[in-house]
């Protein structure tokens, strides 16, 4: 089994970016011209690389190669989006790997793309990029080209070298352990065994709510691969598991007016296989709220003059800051109950609510986080 932090390491040890790995400081999917880029990426590994695994990193400085980090992404359609823009499209795993050195709320993201037989191309127009158009990488550059005669393999053996000099070992698995338990002692970490095999490292805060046991600030971690499989600062969890599963039930504090409810999102369910695999399915539970349209309007208009007074640089007054604590997930319910441009203002929002403070652009990316899981869904 290969430990992806190792794995990471070897990448950008062994030379810059090429034919079969590129790296990234970040990658905005949710932005048409961040979403093509992704794709043209992808097209172009995917189309370099017929024998062999290539690979994205994402966060890590271009020019010396340190390790910055990103936000946890847990979006697990992500092979939806492929699956829409890409002819023969393949196989991609996101993977978020956590590394001793960055905050809490940091990760390396890691993209696999899977070797397939065929060509990939775009299936339809985005951004510049038109539908029909073949890319490849051109050492480090991913370039449309054209598709005139067989596609060579070159990369093969040093990925499968690169792959094999990342494999974990005991060693790793137990210094992994102690150190999750050391970084979340504050929050009763506890480790499990699957199937004699797998060892999996879950911490959360406890609360009773409602007779009922939720976790915040939950981290899990598969140790064996060195991967984080979920992470959450602001939203409650259930947790339960049995000899054979993990399972995750994720659920969003939503509401107006100070009248907050749980709403269930999506449900994680780890599955342990006895010839040492995994399976994990993601399953949306999520039902919006749906609220009186008057009472809808005037939070709506509220929401839009504060925002013009942010872009103007006005002074807020009490009542506005607080109700600017909410703005993000409050336009998050008017787009659910149908008032489409509630999208596009959030958007608007983004670099007023970001120079704002932290607490209300933590608000606002989870609000894109569940806005980001329904879509693809």
């Amino acid at each position: 089994m290969i430990n992806k932090r190792l794995l990471i390491k070897n990448l950008l040890a062994h030379n810059d970016e090429n034919s079969f790995y590129d790296k990234k400081r970040q990658v905005d999917i949710g932005e048409k011209e961040g979403k093509a880029k992704f794709l043209k990426h992808i097209c172009a590994l995917s189309n370099s690389n017929p024998k062999n695994n290539s690979y994205i990193v994402i966060g890590v400085e271009d020019e010396d190669n340190s390790i910055s980090g990103v936000d946890f992404f847990d979006d697990s359609k992500i092979q939806n989006l492929i699956n829409a823009y890409l002819t023969n499209p393949p196989i991609v795993q996101y993977e978020n790997i956590p590394f001793p050195h960055l905050p809490d709320d940091k990760v390396v993201g890691l993209v696999t793309i899977r070797p397939i037989d065929g060509l990939t191309s775009l299936r339809k127009n985005i951004w510049k990029y038109y539908g029909g158009s073949v890319f490849f990488r051109d050492g480090s550059i991913s370039m449309p080209k054209v598709f005139n005669s067989a596609i060579k393999d070159v990369n093969s053996k040093i990925v499968a070298a690169i792959e094999n000099h990342s494999q974990n070992n005991i060693q790793h698995t137990l210094d992994g352990v102690y150190d999750f338990l050391n970084k979340r002692k504050d929050f009763h970490p506890q480790y499990i065994v699957f199937k004699e095999y797998f060892v999996l490292c879950w911490a959360g805060q406890k609360k009773v709510i409602n007779e009922e046991i939720f976790y915040s600030r939950v981290d899990i971690e598969l140790i064996n691969e060195q991967v984080r499989l979920f992470f959450s600062t602001l939203d409650d969890v259930t947790v339960s598991y049995d000899e054979d599963s993990f399972k995750i039930v994720e659920y969003v504090t939503l509401g107006l007016q100070n009248a907050y409810q749980y709403y269930p999102l999506e449900e994680t369910r780890i599955t342990f296989g006895n010839n040492a695999n995994y399976q994990i399915e993601t399953k949306l539970l999520f039902h919006a709220p749906q609220y009186d349209k008057k009472v809808l309007h005037h939070i709506y208009n509220t929401n839009n003059t504060i925002l013009e007074k942010l872009k103007k640089g006005l002074r807020l007054n009490a009542s506005e800051e607080k109700d600017l604590k909410n703005l993000p997930a409050t336009y998050l319910i008017c787009y659910f109950n149908l008032f489409h441009d509630a999208v596009d203002k959030l958007t608007e929002a983004k670099p007023y609510l970001k120079a704002y403070s932290d607490e209300v652009y933590k608000s606002y990316k989870e609000t894109l986080r569940i806005l980001r899981k329904v879509k693809y869904n």
